[in-house]
């Protein structure tokens, strides 16, 4: 079959023409979609979305053209990027989409373009079952495929990795896009200290870019902040993308999104992969930014599925998150998680784990991915922090570990064996209920546990939460409500009937705790990007 992709989410007016045997599928390379793609470039600042608009309409039918006469035979389904992105660009597109097969009487198809954005990664890799880090202009998350959807295992709580560096450059004053001028500035720089948030397999970028302002106001020379900001956000992704393979089990990993194209990332991923034996895929960078290439492949093994899109379903949606889409195109495919295996020595997200037959013995080796600096303050920091509020949760009746001994220096932790196994590898709804019943406990004293993943509590005789590397005091909703929104994230990608065991988890919650965090919670999963 042969597919047209049409893409325009917002910079790029792009049209591609794919080719695709359901049955015999060839490798990317062998045989690459055409593609014509003509970019937006703003005179200042950064993108503005009439002027984008106003580029996609004079564009878009030339891009088309491009593709169609590159096409070696009849169009068998047009294939449109119906979201998310912004909305005059994509109402543009799905308006050209509707025409063009209207014109040519073919199926419509409509693609998410942050799940095209992974399903491009996963037609060139092969892998069977990957984490997908998408890290692009206005987002960044986490996707691993389980019970038929591309769930979210974590994301940006504020603004998309390149806005967030964008922001920067127009703050000095360069122009769009800001992420090249970064990296090349990066080359000749020194790393001061910036801020590092990370929550679970949640980020966010709004503190790390004002103090980035702050530091170049202050005289701090430009190309030493851009150095600093590559460092610590891309640490941030990197290590993000690593808890990621801790939790769910899956040792492979896709990246997506125009962010992907730095060098730098890329460098930091395969580092982060290959000290965990597992596999790393990066597109070219071709398909990494805004393309129609991923459209028209997304696009014809939806077709190939059966998927169509009415005329009267049409509408686009700039808010179309991914974790929406069933995943029809692929039936049979296996859950990105796995079930966790008990073992006398294991890696986890951040540190080796030894268990003997009374204690367990934790060590937060040095990631070779992260810049020394920043490495040893946060192996420094966690490992003091996880020491102290173990202690702290367990006198206040929360069930924790008893801590034997810390050598911070080593940033090395031995505690008591508890638990036989982690809660992810028999999670039911009475735990989950306890769970959020000892969550809550820790909030009303102030404690933020900062990683309550279904893999962070061991089950027994109790249920007992380990690794408080992330915690921190706060006595705000808002921190509080994270930890259970970490929770929830982990329980969607990993475990079966989430929904009836969140349920007993928020039950458990209310219980104990303020229904203003639960509250809370309810405005941070609607606070996520495209949500």
């Amino acid at each position: 079959m042969r597919v047209l992709g049409i893409e325009g989410t917002a910079w790029a007016a792009s049209a591609a023409v794919f080719e695709y045997d359901p049955d015999d599928p060839a490798p990317l390379d062998a045989d690459p979609p055409f593609i014509e793609t003509d970019a937006y470039q703003p005179e200042s600042g950064g993108i503005h979305p009439r002027e984008a608009a106003e580029h996609m309409g004079e564009a878009i039918p030339t891009v088309i053209e491009a593709a169609l006469d590159a096409a070696d035979g009849p169009i068998d389904a047009v294939a449109f990027s119906r979201g998310p992105g912004l909305g005059p660009c994509l109402r543009i597109v799905g308006t050209a989409a509707r025409a063009l097969a209207g014109t040519l009487d073919v199926p419509l198809v409509g693609v998410n373009h942050m799940v095209a954005h992974l399903e491009i990664g996963r037609h060139g890799s092969g892998f069977d079952s990957p984490v997908c880090l998408n890290a692009s202009g206005a987002n960044a998350h986490l996707l691993g495929y389980h019970d038929g959807r591309y769930r979210v295992l974590g994301e940006t709580m504020d603004t998309g990795v390149g806005n967030a560096i964008d922001k920067f450059t127009r703050h000095v004053g360069w122009s769009h896009p800001g992420g090249p001028k970064v990296e090349d500035a990066a080359t000749d720089g020194e790393y001061v200290d910036l801020p590092y948030v990370v929550k679970g397999m949640d980020f966010s970028f709004s503190g790390l870019m004002s103090a980035a302002k702050a530091e170049y106001d202050e005289g701090t020379p430009v190309e030493d902040v851009c150095f600093s900001l590559q460092e610590t956000i891309f640490a941030m992704l990197t290590e993000v993308a690593e808890r990621a393979l801790s939790l769910t089990g899956a040792d492979e990993l896709v990246l997506g999104g125009g962010v992907g194209q730095n060098a730098r990332l890329r460098e930091m991923l395969a580092a982060m992969c290959a000290d965990r034996d597992a596999a790393f895929y990066a597109p070219d960078a071709r398909y990494l930014r805004d393309n129609a290439g991923m459209i028209a492949v997304l696009g014809a093994k939806m077709f190939a599925a059966g998927e169509q899109l009415a005329l009267e379903e049409s509408a686009v949606d700039p808010n179309f998150r991914p974790d929406e889409v069933d995943v029809t195109w692929r039936p049979g495919e296996a859950s990105v998680a796995f079930a966790p295996v008990e073992t006398t020595e294991r890696q986890g997200a951040e540190a080796i784990i030894t268990v003997e037959a009374d204690r367990v013995i934790k060590r937060r080796l040095p990631k070779r991915y992260r810049h020394p600096d920043l490495d040893a303050r946060l192996r420094r920091e966690r490992t003091v922090a996880e020491a102290r509020l173990t202690s702290e949760a367990r006198r206040r009746g929360v069930p924790t570990p008893v801590v034997r001994d810390v050598d911070v220096a080593e940033a090395t932790i031995t505690f008591d064996r508890v638990g036989d196994r982690d809660l992810g590898a028999e999670l039911t709804s009475s735990r989950a209920r306890t769970v959020g019943e000892h969550l809550a406990r820790l909030h009303e004293t102030g404690i933020v546990h900062g990683d309550p993943t279904v893999r962070n509590v061991r089950v027994g005789d109790r249920c007992y939460l380990i690794d408080f590397g992330l915690g921190y005091h706060s006595g705000h909703v808002e921190d509080h409500a994270m930890d259970c929104h970490v929770f929830g994230g982990s329980v969607r990608g990993t475990a079966a009937d989430a929904e009836a065991t969140l349920s007993a988890f928020e039950a458990g919650y209310a219980d104990v705790g303020d229904s203003a965090v639960l509250d809370r919670l309810r405005e941070i999963e609607g606070r996520g990007r495209y949500a």
